[in-house]
């Protein structure tokens, strides 16, 4: 132990005495009148398009000369000549430095006043070394931005999850598994609304701020305005207004935005989140099974090129076709002891509950209870894509209930790798029942369930919503999905993290 902190305290050490020799270098540089950080050099080529154009016939790259740009990330010193590696957004490129070429004092000059950090401009062209390895043979080097604090090991990276998150700068220059998924991440969110356009929906944008929360069961965030000296909510789903819109006329809608959840933070869970929200005038929950399967497979099949689909130990073949079970018929496919018939029981319904140590109230009815038992034991071993269907009225407040079985609703949930991706349904649409279950759950609001009653809405859904279905997706899930990431701290740029 005592050897361990010894190591620790002299790699501190090091790094303190490094940042000192680095303020010292920028202090003389001001000092000689150097432009330290200058805003003039303009570059006309990105690392990673050099690869591809140095394989073009025409070797259209051999006659031009190239301004590059990038931070320094390794240095090779030879005596004469040098080499370092430099990195921009798209990638990494060579450059051979040698004071034949830009004169000795610059070649000094290099030497005396450049680190591993600092970002650069490179004037020169391209070449291939004696290794056939591509790189730029440089004519004149200019310091741009002058690194204070030295970067983490290049050999072993930026490892600790924490700091991590909390120098997100850091892990993206260092580890390019980084870069990978939030690249990753962009194109997914430009497919997605691609594919959206491409079907005639119209993207809109409604309220962050919410005068009441709804949408949604979830405690919501609490702010003040001071103005109009009220309460403010963070959304907790758009899905109200979003419906205004349908009742004035739109028919395809989506929105792709942030909502905000006052809960627990997990690996799948982070109380800011992306969310797309679409809905579809006269269709119904099964039109949306349909529409979601083709969009999941059809932008993963874009990006990646293929049909198969890895995450953790899993492969799934999109060329078949999705799952589907009931939510009885889920809890009786991994639990096959018990039956339908149990499930329909209220005293059995109870004793399995028991069995299975889940909690619930005396004064729950089968439905929750069902509901519960799915929500503990079932959604984690749910691993083939699978869409869930038949969800009790009690846990559904806005969706419509199912014409030959009432105490259920036309809606689904979709689950793969035990992560709830997807969340639709028929939408309710009939005013009165709307407003007797907003009642409801007023008259038993609690610290879980945070649905106020809506005025403005019941008002809006008088004037006649049309028969419409609505689809929730998460963005920040489907990323970890398709991106094979176990974290939702992975796929955020800035999760929510605890203040140090």
């Amino acid at each position: 132990m005592f050897e361990v902190k010894n190591k620790l305290n002299n790699i501190k050490n090091i790094h303190n005495n490094e940042i000192k020799f680095r303020y010292k270098k920028l202090k003389i540089l001001k000092k000689n009148n150097n432009i330290v950080f200058p805003n003039h050099f303009k570059i006309n080529i990105m690392c990673n398009y050099l690869n591809k154009l140095s394989n073009e016939k025409d070797n259209f790259l051999n006659k031009k000369i190239l301004h590059v740009a990038g931070r320094i990330v390794n240095m090779r010193i030879m005596g004469k000549a040098s080499f370092i590696n430099i990195q921009d957004y798209t990638g990494k490129i060579q450059i051979y430095i040698s004071q034949n070429k830009i004169s000795y004092q610059e070649y000094k000059k290099f030497l005396k006043e450049y680190d591993i950090g600092d970002i650069i401009g490179i004037i020169g062209y391209v070449f291939k070394t004696k290794t056939q390895i591509l790189s730029i043979f440089c004519q004149k080097i200019f310091l741009l931005t002058k690194a204070i604090k030295p970067l983490p090991d290049k050999y072993h990276g930026l490892q600790n999850k924490e700091i991590k998150y909390r120098k997100r700068y850091l892990d993206l220059i260092v580890n390019k598994k980084t870069r990978y998924i939030f690249k990753k991440r962009h194109q997914i969110i430009k497919n997605i609304r691609d594919f959206m356009n491409k079907n005639n929906f119209i993207e809109v944008e409604t309220p962050m701020m919410h005068n009441i929360p709804g949408g949604a069961l979830a405690k919501p965030f609490i702010t003040y305005h001071n103005k109009y000296n009220m309460n403010i909510y963070l959304r907790i789903a758009p899905e109200l207004y979003l419906k205004r819109l349908i009742i004035g006329g739109f028919n395809k809608i989506f929105e792709i935005n942030k909502n905000f959840r006052n809960e627990g933070i997990s690996t799948q869970h982070n109380p800011e989140f992306t969310m797309m929200e679409l809905y579809i005038a006269y269709s119904d929950y099964k039109d949306l099974m349909i529409f979601f399967e083709k969009l999941f497979k059809k932008i993963y099949k874009k990006i990646f090129k293929n049909n198969i689909l890895k995450y953790d130990n899993y492969i799934f073949d999109l060329n078949n076709k999705f799952n589907k079970l009931t939510m009885k018929e889920a809890i009786i496919k991994f639990y096959p002891k018990f039956s339908l018939e149990n499930l329909e029981n209220l005293n059995k319904l109870t004793k399995i509950t028991n069995l299975l140590n889940v909690k619930i109230n005396l004064d729950w009815s089968k439905g929750k209870i069902i509901s519960k038992i799915f929500e503990e034991k079932i959604i984690h071993k749910i691993i083939e894509p699978t869409f869930i269907t038949e969800y009790p009225i009690e846990i559904s407040p806005l969706s419509r209930s199912n014409d030959l079985n009432p105490l259920f609703t036309d809606r689904f949930e979709f689950f793969i790798c035990g992560m709830e991706i997807a969340n639709g349904f028929s939408e309710l649409n009939d005013s009165e029942e709307q407003k007797k279950r907003f009642q409801k759950q007023e008259n038993h609001k609690n610290i879980s369930n945070n649905q106020f009653y809506d005025k403005d809405y019941i008002e809006a859904l008088e004037y006649g919503l049309p028969p419409t279905a609505g689809l929730g997706v998460g963005i920040d899930r489907l990323i970890m999905l398709f991106t094979n990431t176990k974290t939702i701290k992975d796929v955020i740029l800035f999760p929510m993290l605890r203040p140090i």
